[in-house]
């Protein structure tokens, strides 16, 4: 008698029956075969199909209980559908197995084909896996190619050999960089209108360059590139203002990171404001017999004249209109002690854009970014002294006096305030 072995058998039909006594494998495989001769003619006949291997070993799992027996017949087939369809109706004409009344009902014919297919897809997914994990696509390997090529193209600018890239002439537009490691990772990224600065000491030839042309400044996230900012503005016009995410360099941001970087770039009126720089006069062609002052860039309260005498502050005649000018920075009054510490707070959050909040004890119960700093102090109860990076703005002021504030202590501070004691950067003789 032939049997289908596993690996050819296209279906299996799943034939569950019920016996009103007790009956034995060989009862019905008797049965199936016996009740079921003739039924469908000669070419579909149990015992030819069976010797012709088209038909597979019949297996039966039996279980009694109460003096009656259920199981399941497992029939595997070769056939089409049509006929595995035709022999598994004829297997429910059985009426009785063994000297029993029977049931005798296709519970399921499974398509094996539907489950190997899903064992073919997910195998083919795990093989494609590895083969994408040995090597790089053809895309990869081309933009590999495209940012060697690229890398290549830097050239040297101007007489101080300033690294840029071969559009620096020609682009009405440029990006002012901090380094040469800068302008090689934007080449690599298609920005071919880059130059870097090599330091912090402003060449003559990128300035009258940066005053001809629409210039971003792209700097480091640091304090140092708060400090090229300021340079490049002592020297020339800078039209944008962009920074890399706080402590990253330019020149390990992703393609993704630089593009959002400079779409993010804010003009260099409106960076003014938000750090509450001052402006310094041009270091290029100052008269100095100018009465005009010259205002340090590092002060944050009064402006001195070109010989650096402080002015004094004084009341214009009421023929003229004006009214007299508080001073901001009322003369400390603090223990040394506290100065030092407010001192070295200040330092640390130099180029970082947060602020410390402390308690009467001076103690620190957080440290904020500036811009949350309203709502910080909103759920922070008992806040004594704010210490911060930038400017005091009127709004951050007229909100620490709601709160009866005591301290503030800031790198610039340009509002009088008759409720909170306002301490600069300069009173500290903080060096910024």
């Amino acid at each position: 008698m032939g049997k289908i072995a596993p690996v050819s058998a296209k279906y299996i039909i799943y034939t569950r029956i019920q016996a009103e006594g007790i009956v034995e494998k060989p009862d019905v495989i008797g049965a199936v075969f016996g009740q079921t001769e003739g039924l469908l003619g000669t070419e579909l006949e149990l015992r030819e199909l069976q010797k012709s291997g088209r038909i597979g070993r019949i297996e039966v799992n039996l279980e009694t209980k109460n003096g009656k027996t259920s199981g399941l017949i497992i029939l595997p087939s070769s056939l089409d559908q049509a006929e595995t369809s035709l022999v598994a109706a004829s297997l429910e004409t059985i009426q009785r197995i063994g000297p029993c009344n029977a049931k005798v009902f296709i519970e399921n014919i499974e398509d094996v084909r539907v489950s190997k297919r899903k064992y073919v897809v997910e195998r083919a997914k795990e093989l494609l896996k590895k083969m994408l994990e040995k090597g790089p696509d053809t895309t990869e390997i081309m933009d590999e190619i495209k940012e060697s090529v690229r890398a290549l193209e830097i050239i040297e600018y101007g007489p101080d050999h300033l690294p840029a890239g071969p559009d620096i002439k020609d682009s009405e537009e440029i990006i002012v960089v901090e380094g040469r490691a800068d302008v090689v990772n934007l080449l690599k990224n298609g920005f071919r209108n880059v130059i870097g600065l090599n330091g912090t000491v402003i060449p003559p030839s990128i300035a009258d360059l940066i005053n001809t042309k629409t210039a971003t400044v792209f700097v480091d996230g640091d304090r140092g590139g708060d400090i090229i900012i300021r340079e490049l503005i002592a020297v020339s016009d800078v039209d944008f203002v962009a920074k890399a995410p706080s402590g990253k360099e330019v020149e390990e941001l992703t393609k993704k990171e630089i593009h959002k970087c400079l779409r993010a770039r804010i003009p260099f009126e409106q960076y003014k404001e938000e750090v509450g720089l001052v402006i310094p006069q041009r270091r290029e062609g100052v008269d100095k017999t100018n009465v005009m002052p010259s205002v340090d860039m590092n002060n944050d309260s009064k402006p001195v004249l070109n010989n650096g005498a402080e002015l004094q502050e004084h009341q214009e005649s009421d023929q003229q209109g004006e009214k007299a000018e508080l001073s901001p920075h009322p003369k400390l009054k603090l223990p040394p002690e506290m100065i030092k510490k407010f001192k070295k707070m200040l330092e640390e959050l130099i180029g970082t854009r947060g602020a410390y909040l402390l308690d009467k004890e001076t103690n620190i119960l957080g440290k904020v970014p500036v811009k949350e700093l309203k709502t910080a102090l909103r759920n922070v109860p008992e806040v004594s002294t704010i210490i911060m990076d930038g400017a005091v703005t009127g709004d951050i002021l007229r909100f620490a006096e709601s709160l009866n504030i005591a301290n503030i202590v800031a790198m610039q501070v340009s509002h009088p305030s008759k409720r909170i004691k306002l301490i600069s950067a300069k009173d500290l003789e903080v060096n910024i």
